[in-house]
């Protein structure tokens, strides 16, 4: 391992990289380039019904092979997250690849079909919920049994805590989670995906505590206004009008692209970031400060 490719010898998963203009694809890229192994979950008829549409898995793939160094190897699959079943199958992939997973990044999230507090449904809440905050609670979960040996016992008690297996040299593995700004202004006509993602960044101290008895980090990441095409004119799925004046309110000018995200997750995937820990962390070129 070295200064300049310190994930050489780790796997990492990153789920949701269906596109490449997403975060996801921006993660997996970074890491690869840093060298890990890489494992990606994708899941392209999410995409099909948005107005930014599918892209060809092919490139994806190609892409992140591309960026992928000496030694390392890709492997890849598809599933729909909201289905819990999936969640085992997907980890049974990712630990085969290698033999081991060090990094895990939970990015999938569903997108379109949300609405007003007035327009809120059980079927859209329960959407949202199974594969926003659901899917990646148990990925978490199945990725800390499997790294720890623990689990399949009797449930814990309120206060109870999990066995202390360490004290620990450096981190066992890295959980990312991603959450939104939810908790820094309104959401209008999204209130089933903010509670979704809110629920993530309000558990993360929680499973953090949890997860560090383990020798695991966590820490949830607010990308802040990414635009990954839904803020493009003939992509969009919503209104665009006022956003030039917008964004020359903006310390820079301009919205974050998925590279912001990823640089932050390549370093705290890093043993420089091994000190952070149990954070919700914003990259957002202070966009919450206006």
């Amino acid at each position: 391992m070295s200064d300049q490719l310190p994930l050489t010898g780790r796997t990492a998963l990153v789920t949701g990289v269906s596109r490449r203009r997403g975060i996801g694809f921006a993660v997996a890229t970074k890491l690869a380039s840093l060298g890990a192994s890489m494992f990606i979950h994708h899941h392209r008829p999410h995409d099909e019904r948005l107005p930014w549409g599918a892209d060809d898995l092919d490139e994806v793939r190609s892409g992140v092979e591309a960026a992928l160094v000496d030694g390392a190897v890709m492997g890849d699959v598809g599933a729909d997250l909201s289905d819990a079943t999936a969640v085992p199958a997907l980890m049974d992939a990712a630990f085969a690849l290698t033999g081991t997973l060090d990094v895990v990044v939970c990015n999938h999230a569903r997108s379109g079909g949300d609405g007003s507090i007035v327009d809120m449904t059980p079927e859209r809440l329960d959407a949202f919920w199974d594969t926003n905050t659901r899917s990646t609670i148990l990925l978490t979960a199945e990725f800390a049994r499997r790294r720890s040996g623990l689990g399949g016992g009797e449930s814990s008690r309120p206060g109870d805590a999990v066995p202390f297996q360490g004290p620990f040299d450096e981190p066992r593995g890295r959980v990312f989670w991603m959450t939104s700004g939810q908790i820094n202004g309104p959401m209008r006509g999204e209130v089933a995906y903010a509670t979704s993602k809110a629920a993530l960044a309000g558990v993360t101290r929680t499973v953090a505590a949890e997860l560090m008895r383990l020798g695991i980090i966590l820490n949830t990441i607010n990308p802040g206004p990414v635009n990954t095409g839904y803020l493009d004119a003939d992509t969009t799925d919503r209104s665009l009008e006022g956003l030039d004046e917008w964004l020359a309110t903006l310390p820079f000018g301009r919205l974050g692209t998925p590279a912001d995200p990823a640089e932050l997750i390549g370093w705290l995937s890093s043993p420089s970031g091994a000190w952070v820990v149990g954070q919700v962390l914003s990259s957002d070129g202070g966009f919450d400060l206006i």
